[in-house]
Parts: structure tokens; sequence; C-alpha cells
């Protein structure tokens, strides 16, 4: 059920669902008065810097920790023996190989003892009085590796002789993944009328996170208690992390999370920096700190993407879609993420069939280990990757078989009413309107008029191009939220809940659901989110999850308000509570004028009322929903335009439209910033951000001297439209809308790319589209003109 289904129990005023209300942490934030983690000193506070390795692939023939723990300020060194009584990190996905067997998982300690898989693997952590006299001390530690040769490409990880860096995992295969039926594929594609077939590669990227991680680390010896202090996407999940690793009850771990400088999937999950310095925080007796620099964020941050893919689209005479077939690998890096394995895996095959009639899909991918940083969610997490994968396909298609791209993708989009569907992916969409969406798309980025701009751009010495992107995301699996709302003694009312804002702006948007169904004034309503003893369960930010998770916790725990409330109010105005109304912030004995507001009840509990036994005495709720709460799945279309210049092969992106489903809109300004951020991650990705390791695993791209990141003068004026068709299957009707801006601008810029340069004859370019990479195409097409 939807907002639209349920007008009555909704205020749509002033701070009401669809309001653009400014972000509340902004006044905060914006006068640097926001707490991030390294802005947090505790008393007696000693400093950790870890020692590691500068060999992407080695084995550990020692750790000479003696002359270093001489050195001043030095309060101890610790290594992975010290930490042996301890669990490892663990990779939760529940995959199986293709012949049924268990993947690989190899256990990652927290302090490498054996072998080194990655430049930048934690060999050891030095604690003393000060940074300074830490960072000292850690170049004085002696560590002998016997160097091993590095991989650092999937496709050459997975070959015969590559060097393997686990004994136990042949080929560095960890997963050998297969979806949907070969056979079945094979058939459909060998009574195609044409195949198009594409070399698909997704670039590697630094996650490049404002804040670097950091954390702070003590420990109570009187109750046998860690702390964590720590930027993360979710303290309860943390704290479940840290609990399954330190091997202790799970009320001896409390996780504190203050504001958090961006994510993007890479802080939520427990790092091997965290264990260490909790370790020495009970050892020492005293709080222990660590915030990476910036360079330590290079490499030891997880990277995001780094797909290679080939992929196959089957089509009949006319144009229609009878499978798509991708096979490739997934890089993983050197260890097991939490859900590593699924971006280049399960996402691919929930996104790629995106709004298309695609009867059958096959997905297998090699997902291996090589001598880099391990890899796991960054914006979108595969969701991205999948649609970008379809879009280059359908725009390749068209161009070999001369049918038009616009009317190649109309005659394929599931149609309205369609819908509900089910997808090749197994996944069954609840709403949309695609051709809606699309046409809206196409209109306002005015296709029509694009040969006169591309005419234009010639006489003045560019080549210019459009790419159209359309999208459909399967957001995070269905798991259950908590909405706790609490009346506070001041006459707050706190909302409680277990996702994370780590810069997407939560505050105002969940107080405007509940200030929306309670009345409540919005300026009353508070948030807590980041103390793990305050929360009965939370699934983390992540996955475009925070509204429709959080949100259908907060409208079901407001539902358990009124009827507490309805229970007092009907003491209060002696009736029974059945005949209690509840209507825009008030209690009303119906077919009456006598009421009472929920605030006015609040207060008069604050003040002492005394109820019959039977009826509550507070107002408060701990609620965690029942189920778990539903995939809904956000859709779109971009349209973007590019110039390049042929003499340098510089890319600008010009122009750029986009019309989004999102379903019911909570807050368009926070909306519209969500695509706008998303949008410039895509085109960073898609033409500028390079990732790159030499042949020994060495990391050539460590620094903002060598890797580029876009900035404002990069990112063209973004067009949002919404055209919204609410969900079914949440009480709010709305979708996720945060990494939906990823996923229209990987695709839209990338085509737009090579439209600009089709008449040179280049049909496909690698990402990023750097200028070398652009030159270099232009060249060979115009040597392969003139032969």
């Amino acid at each position: 059920m939807n907002v639209q289904d349920r007008p009555d129990t909704f205020d749509m005023g002033k701070y009401g669902v669809g309001q653009p209300v400014p972000r509340t942490e902004d006044p905060i934030l914006v006068q640097g008065q926001g707490r991030y983690t390294d802005d947090l000193n505790l008393p007696k506070q000693a400093y950790a810097v870890f020692v590691r390795s500068r060999h992407a692939h080695g084995i550990i023939k020692g750790i000479d920790t003696s002359a270093a723990k001489g050195m001043p300020g030095v309060l101890a060194i610790y290594t992975g023996a010290d930490l042996s009584a301890y669990g490892t990190m663990k990779c939760a996905v529940p995959f199986k190989n293709r012949d049924g067997s268990e993947m690989k998982k190899p256990k990652r300690h927290s302090l490498m003892t054996d072998k080194v898989r990655f430049l930048g693997d934690p060999l050891a952590v030095v604690v003393a009085e000060t940074l300074a006299q830490a960072k000292d001390a850690a170049e004085a530690v002696e560590v002998g590796i016997e160097a091993l040769p590095a991989v650092t490409r999937a496709s050459e990880a997975a070959k015969d002789g590559a060097p393997q860096l686990y004994d136990d995992v042949p080929n560095n295969v960890a997963l050998d993944y297969l979806y949907g039926d070969p056979e079945k594929v094979a058939e459909a594609f060998s009574r195609a009328a044409h195949v198009t077939r594409l070399n698909l590669i997704n670039s590697r990227v630094v996650v490049s996170a404002m804040e670097p991680r950091g954390a702070i680390a003590s420990y109570d010896s009187a109750g046998g208690r860690f702390t964590l202090n720590v930027g993360c996407q979710g303290a309860f999940g943390m704290k479940a992390s840290l609990v399954d690793i330190l091997g202790v009850p799970g009320e001896k771990v409390h996780v504190l999370v203050g504001n958090v400088g961006g994510s993007f999937g890479m802080k939520a999950a427990v790092y091997p920096e965290y264990v260490p310095i909790l370790h020495a925080a009970k050892e020492l007796g005293r709080p222990v700190k660590w915030t990476a620099d910036r360079f330590e964020s290079f490499m030891s941050d997880h990277h995001g993407r780094d797909h290679e893919f080939v992929g196959e689209l089957a089509l009949d005479e006319k144009g229609k879609f009878l499978a798509v077939r991708f096979r490739g690998y997934g890089n993983t890096g050197a260890y097991l993420g939490p859900v590593s394995p699924l971006m280049s895996t399960l996402n691919i095959v929930k996104n790629a069939v995106s709004v298309y009639r695609i009867p059958l899909i096959e997905v297998a991918t090699k997902v291996t280990f090589t001598n880099t940083v391990l890899v796991s969610a960054y914006r979108g997490a595969g969701r991205p990757e999948g649609n970008y994968y379809m879009e280059r396909l359908i725009d390749r298609a068209s161009q070999e078989m001369g049918i038009d791209r616009i009317s190649l993708r109309k005659r394929n989009q599931i149609r309205r009413s369609e819908i509900p569907y089910k997808a090749a992916s197994g996944m069954q969409y609840d709403s949309g309107d695609f051709p809606a969406v699309f046409e809206r798309a196409v209109e306002i980025a005015d296709v029509q008029g694009f040969k006169q701009r591309r005419r234009e751009a010639k006489k003045r010495g560019k080549l210019r191009g459009l790419g159209i992107g359309s999208y459909l995301e399967v957001t995070a699996p269905p798991n259950k939220e908590m909405g706790g709302i609490r009346f506070e003694a001041n006459g707050d009312v706190t909302i409680i809940t277990g996702t994370l804002d780590y810069g997407q702006g939560h505050a105002a948007p969940f107080a405007q659901v509940l200030s929306a169904k309670l009345g409540i004034p919005f300026e009353r309503i508070k948030l807590l989110q980041g103390d793990s003893d305050e929360l009965l369960a939370g699934g983390g930010t992540g996955g475009s999850r925070s509204m429709y998770a959080s949100g259908t916790a907060i409208v079901e725990g407001a539902d358990q308000v009124i009827e507490k409330g309805k229970q007092i109010a009907g003491f209060v105005l002696e009736a029974a509570a059945s005949d209690i109304e509840f209507k825009s912030g008030r209690f009303t004995i119906a077919g009456t004028d006598r009421a009472v507001g929920l605030m006015e009840l609040a207060e008069k509990l604050r003040a002492g009322l005394k109820v019959p036994e039977g009826v509550p005495n507070s107002l408060s709720v701990r609620h965690v929903t029942a189920e778990p709460i539903p995939s809904v799945f956000p859709n779109g279309c971009h349209v973007a335009e590019v110039e390049v210049d042929p003499d340098t092969g510089a890319v600008e992106v010009v122009k750029y439209n986009s019309v989004n489903d999102f379903g019911t809109i909570i807050n368009p300004m926070l909306v519209a910033g969500q695509i706008h951020g998303g949008v410039v991650q895509g085109i960073g990705q898609a033409i500028m951000e390079k990732t790159a390791y030499d042949a020994d695993g060495q990391l050539l791209t460590g620094s903002y001297m060598d890797y580029a990141l876009p900035r404002a003068s990069d990112s063209p004026e973004v067009g949002v439209e919404i055209h919204p068709v609410p969900a079914k299957n949440n009480p709010l009707g709305v979708k996720g809308c945060g990494e939906a801006g990823c996923a229209g601008a990987l695709t839209s810029v990338m085509n737009a790319i090579v439209d600009a340069l089709s008449d040179l004859g280049v049909a496909n370019i690698e990402m990023p589209a750097t200028p070398e990479r652009v030159w270099k195409a232009i060249q060979e097409a115009k040597a392969q003109h003139t032969m």
C-alpha cells in the first residue's frame, strides 16, 4: 500500500511528505561543527600506526620489532601472533560454484603472519604516546619478505601458471558462478537473426570518501566491555561483526558512530585495523586512536567495480530480444569482503535485464583473487554495471542491424499493462511505467534537435555524441528494520532506526514521515542511528534501502503509537478506546468535538499522569518490522551529450537530462541531490578515474597527483525530472534513489562517447575514456580508414 492509497493518514503540510525541506544537519556541518571520528579525543588516548607490506605478494620471513619497541613513547607493538585468540573477517554471501561445491572462502586475519597478498597488507601495529612517535617507530619495524610474482588482472589470475595467492584455491578462482540455463540460452542464440557481441570492461575505482577511515577503541576493564567509535554504514551490523570476531557476548561490544564523511559502500564492513586497536586498548588500559592518511586510504580501503565481461545479445529479425549472455571475470582482490562476490554475479543477473522483455539470461562469472586491495561494494554494487552492459549491447545492436536506437529500446520495453512482471532474473516488478519515463526523457533532452547541435559542434572542430541510458535497479535484499519512537523528557520525539546517515541527509525526510503521520511538530523530531546500545535491529544504509526500510519501520511504529495513544486518550477523555479516532495529531471521541492532542498526552504523561492497569503509561515504542521489507525497483532514463576534441581526445559532458521513477517522493530537494552526486561519480568513472597497478602489484595511482576525481567544472547542469509511480510493496510507496545517478551516468556518457566517435568507425571504447585512450582510438580508426 502506498501514500496515494491512504491520503487520510498523512498530513501534507509545510513539512509533510513531498515537501522540499532543507537538510536539518547542514547548519551544523557547514559551520564546521560536525563531529567526525578524528575530531574525537578521549582522555589518556594513545595513537596507533600500522606497519604495512611494501610488496604485493610474498612470504613473511620475519618481523623484528625489537628496535622499534625501545624508541621514545612506544607503548606496545602487536603482530598477528598476538591476536591469535580472535576470529577472522568473513564473507557472508552463501554462493556455490556451478558444480554445486562451496565457494572458496580463505580466512583473513587482521594482521598477516604467513604471507602478504597486496601492497598495504597490515603486518603490525605500533601504539605510542603521540602520533609522531608511533610513525617513527613504525618506520623502524624491520619486515623480511621473500617477494613472489604478482597478478593484478582477474582474467590473468585464472590462467594456468598464474601466481597463486592461496594453496587451496586452484587458479585463484574463489567462485565459479552460473545463473541461468546455458542450454536454453544457447538454443535462443542458435535461432537468432542477429547476435551482438561486445567486450565490456567496468574499470576499477578508488572510493575516495571525503573522510578517511578512522576509529578510537576503548575498554572498560570493570565491565569487560569494548567500545569502538568508528565511521561506518550501520552501528548494529558493525557491532554484530565485531562480536563474532572478538568472540564475546553481544553486550560486551558497544559501537558509537558520529558524523560520517561519505562511504559509498566502503565503510560498511569491519576492517583489519579495528581488532588490533581494540586489543591494544584492552591490554594497555587506555583508549587507542587510529586515523588513516590519504595514501593509506588509497592502498587499504576497498576498491570498487573491476569486471571483465563478454556480453552477447540475441535478437530476431525485427530486433526483438531473445536472450542475453554475460561471461567473464570479477576481480575480488586479495581477500573476500562480506559481500564481495555479489557485484559481478547475482547483481549483474538482477539488474542487466533492466526495463526490457528478455526471456532468458545467462551470467557466468569467475570471481578471482588477485594481488590488489579487495574489491567490494561501491555506489550501486553491480547495479550500474549490469545496466551499463545491457545498454552498451543495445546501442551496438542498433548500429549493426540498422535499427534506430530509440526504436529498438521502445519495442523491447516492458509495458505498464504487463506489470506485475516476472523478469528473467527472478525478480517480480511491482510497479513502473518504463515507456512513459523513456519518452519523457527523449522529449526533455530534445533528441530531435541533436543533429543541429552536432553540426554546430563540427563547425567548432568538435565531435558531438548523444547517449541514452535506461536503467532499473533492484535495491538491497529484503531485511528487517527498526522504527523506534521515543518521547523525551524535554518534549522532543526521537526516531531510533538502524540505517545510518553518512551524507544522505536522513534527519529531514524521516522527520517528514513521522510529522505527517502523527502531527508532531517537525522541529521537535530528532534522529538517533549511531548507538548500537539503542538498536534492536538495523540493516544499515546501503543498496538504496534507507527511505523504504526505515520509512516502513517508522510508519509501523507510528501506528503503534496511535494505538497506545487511543487507550491513554480514552482514559483522559473518559471514553472507550474503541470510540477514539486519530487524525492530524489529535485523538477525538467519534461524533464529538472532545479531543486531546498527541503532544498534549505526552506532556500529561511527563507530568505524572496516573493511568489504570492495562493502559499504557508511555507513548514510546521500540518497534522492529515483523517481516523483511522487500526490494524495490527504481528506474529511469538518462540522456547525455558529450563533445570530443579530436586533436587531444579530451571529453566534455555538455548536456545532461534525466527522468527518474522513485515512487513517492518524500523530499524532492534531497532526491535531486542524490541524483547530482551519483551522476558526477558516474562521469568520473566514465572519463577520468583510473586505478593502475604495475606488473609487480605496486599501486601507480596512489594519490590525487595520479588519480583524477571529477571537479565542479567537469559536471554539466544536471536536469532532474521525476515521474513517480508508487511502489506497491511498502506503505510509503517509495523506491530508493541513492545509486541511480551512477547507473544512468555510466551508460549514457559512455554511449555518448562512442556515438561521437562512430563516424570515424569507432564501435567501442573501454572506460575510463581518458584523453589518451580516446586519442588512440581516433588514430587507430583513422589508420584503419586509410588502409
